[in-house]
């Protein structure tokens, strides 16, 4: 809610209170709320339908801040950097980086940020329940209270999807609890988490506003298209293809939503109120911005290059005719990787040569003097590459630290590939009037203009699905969930991982002796423990307080 943000700081003190307040105060101070005196009007009350939205994400305040570990599924730490547990990026902090390990056979209880996640979302959870148990002493009207606490449900069964996706068994949880409740509360299994959210997402949707019918000073708020997007989402976890089709179609068939033109404008700031963008979460610079940029930005703009890019992403994008990419085509330029490429790669990978705002970027490791070196010590690459998608050129703000770039969470683009994956993999017929609807609006919009795809076999089609599905996609961090749910993790996160290529270089970095036939940079290993890494233990430090929880 980008008009609601602004009043954040306030709603902070709200919620902080919400939490902590017991039946013995019998007194406000002066300078906050009392929870028996807090609901008496709409204001307040939107003040915490705001804190509710705002969660616990992190935002750059006076004095600038930047975020160092995921505070949220909707910050960019929590929910960009999950592709460095992927094949298509890797956390510049090293192989021991929290998110590395959680997919490199290394992954223990004690991970730190898997203690982030899950008491950052039951953080988020108590705040959801808290206000529907309190939202009725409002004096508001009966549609504005439906409406806000539709948004809640929204909010909290987004939730526990997360939590079933990644944890699997968690406690689910719809009141406020006791100290002693909290700490003794039982888990549900994760059918019967994913359950719940399903039928909240289908309870809220007549409740919530269309897209089209929401003003501009509502922008960020859920509608029918977030709670049918993410349901859809729950149906493709369940694997339940028939129905997750038809949810898609239902949101499609609203036609309010588009594939914008201009992929690039998407994720630079630019283009923030297009009709493909579904969801997103809202950012304000001076008032309540991102530090994304200082984490993502080039070195040698004072960034600190988190980000880096797999080779093996660069290697999804297929040549310009539609066909796989190959390092011994004709077409293939080691000086310019993007050259004869689909024109997502050089919307969402800053490769060596490339042009970036006042700069060009030299990651070559055989050049000590820029500060985008590939080495293994300078604050800069790991693989070659860097982040260009959610970078934005434009940027002038000074501070890296004061972004007002938004955060696309689910986009239009994503509901057409998903339907297309629902219809395939429930058994439906596929021809190319469905492909036409689906993925070849996706791979047609006026900056990308990709070939049409024609294959109509099942088998084939679902590997040039997936493919899309990971280009289209790239770096927004469902690669990970994508993953997981296709049942494939195990078999893609083990082996070698390798980043860009230089011909020629002296500096090279080799596993061992080893000598990569097209004079890539080794970036690390993974050997993804199938059976056991597929979902997250519980953090060791909760199931001390609570051995339910083991």
């Amino acid at each position: 809610m980008k008009i609601l943000y602004k009043a954040i700081l306030p709603a902070l003190t709200v919620l902080l209170l919400m939490v902590s307040c017991r039946k013995e105060l019998d007194r406000a101070p002066l300078d906050q709320f009392s929870s028996q005196t807090f609901w008496e009007t709409e204001q307040n009350t939107m003040l915490a339908l705001t804190g509710v939205y705002r969660g616990n994400i992190q935002m750059s305040v006076n004095p600038t801040s930047a975020e160092f570990s995921a505070t949220d599924w909707w910050s960019y730490h929590g929910l960009l950097y999950l592709e460095f547990a992927t094949d298509n990026a890797y956390d510049r902090r090293g192989d021991n980086s929290g998110f590395n390990t959680l997919t490199n056979g290394t992954l223990t209880a004690t991970n730190s940020y898997l203690a982030n996640y899950w008491s950052l979302s039951y953080r988020r959870i108590a705040r959801c329940n808290y206000f529907l148990e309190n939202i009725a002493k409002a004096p508001i009207d009966a549609a504005k209270i439906a409406r806000m606490s539709a948004e809640t449900r929204f909010i909290r069964a987004c939730q526990y999807f997360y939590l079933s996706q990644y944890f699997g068994a968690v406690p689910l949880v719809e009141k406020t609890l006791t100290l002693t409740e909290a700490n003794t509360v039982s888990k549900s299994s994760k059918d019967q988490v994913q359950a719940y959210a399903e039928a909240e997402f289908k309870a809220i949707v007549s409740a919530l506003p269309k897209q089209n019918a929401m003003p501009a000073s509502e922008r960020g708020r859920a509608t029918q298209q977030a709670a049918l997007a993410f349901l859809g989402r729950t149906y493709l976890a369940e694997q339940k293809f028939t129905e997750a089709a038809s949810t898609y179609k239902q949101l499609i068939d609203l036609n309010e939503n588009i594939i914008d033109p201009n992929y690039e404008s998407l994720f630079n700031g630019t283009n923030e109120t297009s009709k493909e963008i579904i969801f997103a979460t809202q950012y304000i610079q001076d008032l309540a911005p991102n530090a994304m940029m200082q984490h993502n930005y080039p070195a040698k703009l004072g960034g600190y290059v988190l980000h880096c890019p797999l080779g093996s992403l660069v290697e999804s994008y297929e040549f310009t005719d539609g066909t796989p990419f190959s390092y011994t085509d004709a077409r293939y330029s080691a000086t310019n990787v993007g050259l004869n490429r689909d024109p997502r790669l050089k919307y969402t990978v800053l490769y060596n040569g490339q042009n970036f705002k006042n700069i060009v970027y030299t990651s070559n490791p055989d050049d000590a003097s820029s500060p985008d070196q590939l080495t293994t010590t300078k604050q800069a690459t790991r693989t070659g590459y860097a982040l260009k998608k959610f970078n934005s050129e434009a940027f002038s703000g000074g501070d890296l630290q004061n972004s007002g770039v938004d955060l696309p969470i689910i986009r239009y683009a994503e509901v057409l590939l998903s339907y297309l994956e629902a219809k395939l993999e429930s058994g439906a017929a596929i021809d190319q009037a469905l492909l036409d609807e689906t993925i070849n609006k996706v791979r047609g919009r006026a900056s990308v203009n990709m070939p049409k795809v024609t294959e109509t076999n099942p088998s084939a089609l679902r590997t040039i699905l997936r493919r899309e599905r990971r280009n289209e996609l790239a770096l927004e961090g469902i690669r990970y969930w994508d993953l997981l749910r296709w049942k494939n993790i195990g078999q893609v996160l083990n082996g070698d991982f390798y980043g860009a290529a230089f011909p020629g270089a002296t500096n090279l970095r080799k596993k061992g002796t080893t000598v990569d036939p097209y004079s890539r940079w080794f970036v690390t290993s993974k050997a993804f423990r199938v059976g056991q890494d597929e979902l997250w233990p519980v953090p060791q430090n909760e199931v001390n307080i609570n051995p339910k929880l083991k």
